[in-house]
């Protein structure tokens, strides 16, 4: 039976989910159940996405990612994909109206990755991440309000300056692999040999703006998904204060982290907040 399937193809992105991210499949946790496999099939397909672009060096990128988006199309038009995380994807794109924009905006930055190593004006920076990050925030937001194109239009701003701050603390904390391994500049007129004390407290004061109007989003959010998105909002604010309390010169030579301890400790005070209805 084609129900058995997607059952299996949901669970595997939620596999995927906490094999890559402990955080976001933490935050994921935190949501209604009701909610919870649609979120885990968003992350499954821009995971794998991010994965071809960013890990699989030994093979050719760029026929993985056209293969990966035509398949995605194929499953959509048909209904069903032996890729389980197309599959579960696909549904969740159709269940909530996920529109088509939002998933090529994120195709088009992605392929980015495989052409372009700098981001030189912040025109080309917003772009990238829009694609990158902020279009997932509003993939998750269509899937938080259910269909309510009134509450999802009063979110769109927020929703998308979380997914920015989100990013930005990424590139933050990878600055070092970014610029070695990977050989990327994310940030205009900022890299390894430019990066000072100056250039990350503009970046951090940059990042702390996003979370601010983020967070006025984040307690308008329906219930279901209020104290999950706020459980990856406080744990990405303590990695920003982790970065911001960190010399420069460490920022560049090491990738900067939160303990599972830590985490577990920010979910017990979460939690404690949510309950106090102090969020």
């Amino acid at each position: 039976m084609k129900s058995l399937f997607d059952t299996v193809s949901f669970k595997c992105s939620k596999l995927v989910t906490q094999n890559y991210s402990t955080s976001f499949s933490l935050a994921v946790k935190m949501l209604s159940p009701s909610i919870r496999e649609a979120i885990y099939s968003i992350y499954g397909f821009v995971r794998f996405a991010d994965e071809i672009v960013d890990s699989f060096h030994e093979y050719d990128k760029e026929n993985l990612i056209n293969d990966f988006e035509k398949e995605y199309y194929k499953a959509f038009e048909s209904g069903i994909s032996l890729n389980p995380i197309l599959n579960s994807f696909q549904h969740t794109v159709k269940e909530y109206n996920i529109t088509d924009d939002l998933v090529q905006a994120f195709l088009k930055s992605m392929k980015l990755d495989l052409i372009k190593s700098t981001y030189n004006s912040q025109t080309e920076y917003e772009d990238y991440i829009y694609g990158s990050a902020d279009v997932v925030g509003l993939m998750c937001l269509k899937v938080f309000v259910k269909g309510n194109n009134q509450k999802y239009e009063q979110l769109k701003n927020e929703a998308m300056r979380l997914g920015s701050a989100f990013q930005k603390v990424n590139f933050l904390r990878d600055l070092k692999d970014d610029n070695l391994v990977l050989n990327r500049n994310y940030f205009p007129g900022v890299d390894l040999n430019s990066f000072d004390e100056n250039a990350k407290t503009t970046i951090i004061n940059e990042i702390e703006e996003d979370f601010r109007i983020a967070y006025q989003g984040i307690v308008k959010l329906p219930i279901e998904a209020q104290f999950g998105v706020y459980t990856a909002y406080v744990y990405y604010k303590k990695l920003l204060k982790k970065l911001k309390n960190t010399p420069y010169y460490e920022i560049g030579n090491a990738r900067i982290r939160v303990s599972n301890y830590t985490k577990a400790g920010l979910l017990a005070q979460s939690f404690v907040t949510y309950k106090l209805k102090l969020v």
